[in-house]
């Protein structure tokens, strides 16, 4: 029995070590923001992913993305996003966006070793610097305006999107 007293301080001692790895990698500094929603099954067109959140300040750069992650269910090359920024005095900014999903051998794009992939898609930021000019909470929602070539009506479900984010970064000046 004293011999095993030794192996478990050990398998403590590892156990500590790797959590407290895990914790100082996992840690952003640059995040201000970053959230996530789940999608049930498949995407309805008609679902949209809401996200507030309070401005973190008026003076500094941000970049804003859109995140997503999805499976190798996920058909398309393309993504087209309905994308919502509401400001705090009632302003809201309407874009219809377009994302590359794969590359042109049908490889789904983003990180990931298996078949999940997670991409981090600009919303703002990319071409200028953006600064929320207004204090209090910002409201994003995010829809899916996918349809098929030729096709009038949007795709009424969406799948292989397993969950949609969103992601606010002050911006790191050099």
């Amino acid at each position: 029995m004293p011999r095993q007293m030794p192996k478990l301080r050990r398998a403590k001692g590892l156990f500590l070590i790797v959590i407290s790895g895990f914790l100082c990698f996992s840690c952003d500094s640059n995040a201000v923001f970053d959230s996530y929603k789940s999608v049930p099954n498949q995407w309805h067109k008609d679902s949209i992913a809401s996200f507030k959140f309070e401005a973190p300040d008026t003076i500094n750069n941000y970049n804003l993305y859109v995140n997503l992650r999805n499976t190798d269910d996920y058909k398309f090359n393309n993504l087209f996003l309905i994308v919502e920024l509401n400001y705090p005095n009632g302003k809201a900014v309407t874009d219809t966006l377009e994302y590359k999903m794969a590359a042109p051998s049908g490889e789904l794009l983003g990180t990931g070793f298996t078949d999940h992939k997670e991409n981090k898609l600009w919303f703002r930021g990319y071409k200028e610097p953006f600064v929320f000019n207004e204090e209090g909470d910002y409201t994003i929602n995010i829809q899916h305006a996918m349809r098929k070539n030729g096709d009038v009506n949007g795709l009424e479900y969406l799948e292989g999107i397993t969950d949609i984010g969103f992601r606010v970064e002050q911006v790191q000046n050099k």
